[in-house]
């Protein structure tokens, strides 16, 4: 079981290898690249049934014990996130068979995708801060050679802007490593749950913290640190667009979750806990009202989906703030929800352009005559991120609601009702301009085999489409699974002895202390 972990990172790297030696086959590069997410679902699968039934999995490489090595453990959370992306990636690959131009296939399409994967997947598994920051370089470079592939201006213009920003984040990562290293000689996470604790001065910890949730509130997109989403991820293909929408700012939030519940806990922040998770509070409000406003001001479904991935964003670090067992429950559902609903909106939006020609939507209309069943397979993930019961967004927004009243933080909830009416809006322009109101050009502007329009076949596209969204309604009729996974992964955070136990063997044992004989007592 070891080297499930191993294995995560291994496939998706062994496979991006392969397909860079098959450069000259951009056939071959797609049959390895499909081969190899399957295999990396497989692993994935395998993974999450192992913690399941054993509880964390751990490896140590190169036998060198923790916490001096380093270690590689996945725990329900680090599982089920892996799955995700296993499945996210998959979807994506057979999504891009139809999408990505043969330019593009040249350039390194399907090796870059897969060292994207690794990287993910390396963030989730990585079992200390320093080895989180070197996948976290994994996914920006890989990331940002897709963005780049086709070296149009546009694409350019986002990439950079996406690079610098992120480049940012990397800086701060790195100081505040240096900083929690410096005060406390270890970068285990394990390790660390017990020597932050004996850190003399808190409020230097917690400054450390705040360092920790700029670096990585840049990454998740969080406010007032969101600007380089919108600005970035409306340029590439759909299929790149829809990978970056669905994983991208999720690792960021995962490691928020990871650091503030195994790190920067209140029993070693004391009473500046209080102040950490009032930013929180805040950040995850404004994250949510300034994303969804900034998504009913745009005309362009891309735009309208970058901003919502923002929005969407600060309902899971609501779940974060809130700090209770339920609150975490709703943050993991979220998230988990969240990166298949996101990712099937923009392979929709990519199919939306293929058949219109354009993603403006003034410029666009009349898909339900012409294709009902994309209709309906939009309708499925729109639905969801808005809210409506009995999809899987319905369950996670009640969750975090319910877990906002319990704690009787009121605004909080009313924002996230609010918010969540807002998106419906959104998602309903979208309906009405893309599907419901004629073409502006008339029956011919889509029944025409023009440039790339419904003459282009799209059938291959429309498969993995379905295929999450049938994920969608299983997750909506049959919640309790997920829920129970979501759970226990809550209370693994909350008391991370598993954790820690599986990293280091057993607890750590505390070296005994002997007090010194009285002389008088002497023999």
């Amino acid at each position: 079981m070891s080297w499930l972990p191993v294995l995560s990172v291994l496939v998706p790297l062994t496979t991006a290898v392969l397909g860079l030696a098959a450069s000259g086959s951009a056939r071959v590069q797609r049959g390895l690249t499909l081969f190899g997410s399957t295999v990396f679902l497989a692993v994935a699968l395998a993974l999450l049934s192992a913690v399941w039934q054993h509880g964390p999995v751990a490896a140590q490489m190169g036998d060198w014990a923790a916490p001096f090595g380093i270690t590689l453990i996945a725990d329900t959370l680090s599982a089920a996130m892996v799955l995700i992306t296993a499945i996210t990636g998959l979807a994506c690959a057979v999504y891009a068979a139809g999408d990505i131009d043969d330019g593009r296939r040249r350039q390194g399409f399907y090796p870059m995708l897969q060292f994207l994967l690794a990287g993910v997947s390396g963030a989730f598994v990585t079992g200390d801060v320093f080895n989180l920051y070197v996948w976290f370089e994994v996914m920006l470079i890989s990331s940002f050679a897709l963005m780049s592939l086709g070296a149009g201006r546009r694409q350019i213009d986002g990439a950079v802007k996406y690079v610098a920003l992120n480049l940012v984040s990397t800086l701060l990562f790195l100081a505040a490593i240096g900083l929690l290293y410096g005060m406390t000689g270890t970068l285990n996470f394990a390790d660390l749950h017990g020597a932050v604790q004996e850190v003399d001065n808190p409020g230097l910890l917690a400054a450390v913290a705040v360092m920790f949730l700029v670096a990585f509130g840049i990454k998740s997109a969080v406010f007032p640190l969101f600007f380089w989403l919108p600005a970035s991820y409306h340029t590439p293909p759909m299929a790149i667009a829809a990978v970056f929408s669905g994983l991208l700012t999720k690792v960021g939030v995962y490691a928020l979750i990871r650091i503030f519940t195994i790190v920067f806990t209140d029993e070693a922040l004391g009473d500046h806990f209080a102040y950490v998770q009032g930013l929180l509070l805040w950040i995850a409000g404004l994250t949510m009202v300034t994303g969804v406003l900034g998504a009913a001001c745009q005309s362009d479904i891309r735009r309208i989906l970058s901003f919502h991935i923002i929005s969407q964003i600060g309902y899971m670090v609501m779940g974060l703030a809130l700090y209770t067992t339920l609150g975490l429950v709703g943050a993991v559902f979220y998230l988990l929800h969240h990166i298949v609903v996101k990712a099937n909106l923009f392979l929709v939006a990519g199919v939306i352009e293929r058949l219109t020609g354009s993603f403006e939507l003034k410029r666009i209309g009349g898909l339900y005559a012409v294709s009902p069943l994309l209709a309906v397979l939009f309708l499925i993930p729109a639905f969801s991120l808005a809210g409506f019961p009995p999809l899987s967004g319905f369950w996670a927004k009640f969750v975090l609601v319910r877990a906002g009243l319990e704690v009787e933080s009121w605004w909080i909830v009313a924002a996230a009702l609010v918010v969540g009416l807002l998106t419906i809006f959104s998602m309903t322009k979208i309906w009405g301009e893309a599907f419901w109101k004629p073409h502006p050009g008339g029956t011919a502007a889509l029944s025409l085999p023009a440039g790339r329009r419904a003459g282009v076949a799209v059938g291959p596209l429309v498969a993995p489409i379905a295929a999450l969204a049938l994920i969608t309604i299983t997750i909506g009729l049959f919640a309790q699974p997920l829920y129970l996974l979501a759970e226990r992964a809550a209370a693994e955070l909350l008391d991370p002895t598993a954790y820690i136990t599986a990293v280091f063997g057993s607890l750590p044992v505390e070296p005994a202390v002997v007090e010194p004989t009285p002389a008088a007592e002497a023999p």
